[in-house]
């Protein structure tokens, strides 16, 4: 099936399926807290572990992780590796050529040019889902789409993929660093300064747009105890006048002229701070008081746990989740300084993490739901030598995550995705009579078809998934091995059988399966035998697949 085919599909849901429904709702019987979890250390809490910190679970990481221990592996999770190769020029074709970069070579310093930046950005997206589907076992890419929702900016609106590319970069290089770093490099990344017309903040015309931002949405927020006021956005602006981009370079810096160099006052929700206005080039001094100010406020560490928690843990905090997990948490947070590896260190350990009424209590994001498949199923994708199939096959995806309301790297507006933040619909709002159809049907294609581009054709490995198991022979094994891996949550027995079933063709006894798959793995390159076994898994992962449970995490 081709790109164009599978699109028209897409934009035709099939009938008769039933909006998922979340099937409990477990932070009102939690009383657990952040004290260091000391329960089983199985394949259900490895897989828990990782869907959440990661995309997926793959099956080699689960045995991996299982030889350890929690502590052991939070630690190795939460330890970054390498960073991925830069984008490059994998766009030129028949119809565009990009005048200032070679294909191959990197664009990322590359300067404005009109006729270019959109296949740039292109590029950028496409560059970015690579990113996650070729993914360390560590936390960095989930973190990264967790800033990214956080503190968003939208590429269509910045319109300059090497200012997009910056941002990105910076969200990678921080991601799991000081919050306080991060937050003052996106107050100066050219991006931002941008989408939230910092570059155009003047003494003469204060621009509240990004002070006020910073305030409800990076780092108070606005719960019923972020008590700041119009006039502490209305300074904070005052102090954020004068910081500009220098277009060809690319390169921030402060221009003193445009600063307002009076004092700034603040309310008492800050302490009744005063911030003395700086002449010349100290007046890019004011922005760390600025910054130390809010960061000194105990609603910013309150807020930024609370964005953790419901990202990683669950949508909704009760009044026992805030006393037990958010407060502590918090006063870990400060207690470091703003580092953020402690603080997700000790949630990940926590006995409130491992609850057993948290597992399968998310529903996927759109990102985690096919990102997650691609990497579970071992669905291999292009590699980086490939450049225009790698394009062209990651960009489908990217464009299919938008379809399920995730446009990567254009969340709708500065407040992120919905599902994040949006009471008392939160995580729901993935789940409609139009994108679930949606995913069963991508699903479909992916497990079916394949998505083909030239010389790549990009399709479910389900045969090399099953070999992968401890006894793929037994069909009961395989039964119960599969459900384990691919499902948060028990499902009843009616279901097993119906899926061993398929495995036996409707007929009864076990060895119609395991003669089918023994006899396929000692002459693997038989045909019939092949495909034997992968006709039955077909209808066999069909099933897995279109189950309403598979969007649980």
């Amino acid at each position: 099936m081709k790109r164009r085919d599978f699109l028209h599909l897409m934009r035709t849901p099939a009938p008769g399926r039933s909006v998922l429904n979340p099937v409990f709702s477990p932070v009102e019987t939690l009383g657990t807290g952040l004290e260091a979890y000391s329960g089983p250390w199985e394949i259900a809490q490895v897989i828990h572990l990782l869907r959440r910190v990661m995309f997926g679970a793959k099956w080699e990481d689960i045995q991996f992780f299982l030889q350890s221990d929690p502590d052991t592996a939070v630690e190795t999770l939460l330890t970054a590796g390498e960073a991925p190769p830069l984008p490059v020029n994998d766009y030129n074709s028949e119809n565009f050529t990009d005048p200032a970069v070679p294909s191959g070579d990197t664009w990322v310093n590359a300067f404005y040019d009109l006729s270019a930046e959109p296949y740039r950005i292109a590029s950028l997206k496409s560059w970015w889902v690579g990113n996650l589907i070729d993914q360390e076992s560590n936390i960095i890419e989930k973190l990264i789409l967790f800033w990214h929702n956080h503190i968003p900016v939208q590429f269509g609106e910045v319109f300059y993929a090497a200012w997009n590319f910056r941002y990105v970069d910076t969200l990678r290089q921080n991601a799991l660093g000081n919050f306080r770093d991060m937050i003052k490099a996106m107050t100066l990344d050219p991006a931002m300064l941008h989408f939230l017309n910092g570059q155009f903040n003047s003494a003469g015309a204060p621009d509240e747009n990004y002070a006020r931002e910073l305030q409800e949405l990076f780092c108070i927020g606005k719960g019923p105890d972020s008590q700041y006021t119009e006039e502490d956005v209305r300074e904070a602006a005052r102090i954020l006048t004068g910081w500009r981009v220098n277009y060809l370079t690319n390169e921030i810096f402060f221009q003193p002229l445009e600063h307002d160099s009076g004092d700034k006052q603040f309310s008492s929700f800050y302490g009744n701070q005063l911030i003395q206005g700086k002449t010349g080039s100290q007046g890019a001094e004011e922005l760390d008081e600025l910054l130390d100010m809010i960061l000194a406020n105990d609603e910013c560490a309150l807020f930024l746990c609370r964005k953790i928690y419901r990202f990683f843990v669950y949508h909704e905090i009760d009044e026992l989740t805030e006393e037990m997990v958010i407060g502590p948490l918090a006063q870990v947070m400060r207690d470091n300084n703003y580092e953020l590896r402690p603080v997700l260190a000790v949630l990940f350990k926590s006995q409130h993490f491992f609850d057993m009424l948290q597992y399968g209590a998310q529903i996927k994001g759109p990102m985690d739901h096919l990102i997650g498949m691609y990497r579970e199923f071992h669905t291999p994708i292009p590699d980086r030598t490939m450049l225009m199939d790698r394009y062209q096959h990651n960009a489908t995806v990217h464009y299919v995550g938008a379809l399920f309301l995730q446009n990567l790297g254009d969340p709708p507006n500065v407040s992120g995705w919905p599902a994040y933040h949006q009471a008392p619909v939160f995580d729901k709002s993935w789940i409609s009579t139009d994108t679930l159809p949606r995913r069963a049907q991508f699903s479909d294609w992916l497990l079916w078809a394949g998505i083909s581009t030239e010389n790549f054709l990009s399709q479910l490995d389900i045969l090399g998934t099953v070999a992968q198991l401890p006894n793929p022979g037994d069909p009961n094994a395989l039964v119960d091995d599969i459900l384990k891996w691919m499902y948060s949550i028990n499902l009843p027995l009616q279901f097993r059988l119906q899926l061993k079933a398929i495995l036996l063709s409707g007929q009864i006894s076990d060895y119609y399966w395991t003669d089918a798959w023994v006899a396929y793995v000692n002459d693997p390159t038989n045909e019939m035998k092949r495909e034997t076994v992968r006709n039955r898994l077909l209808p066999f992962f069909y099933t897995i697949l279109h189950q309403e449970e598979y969007q649980l995490s």
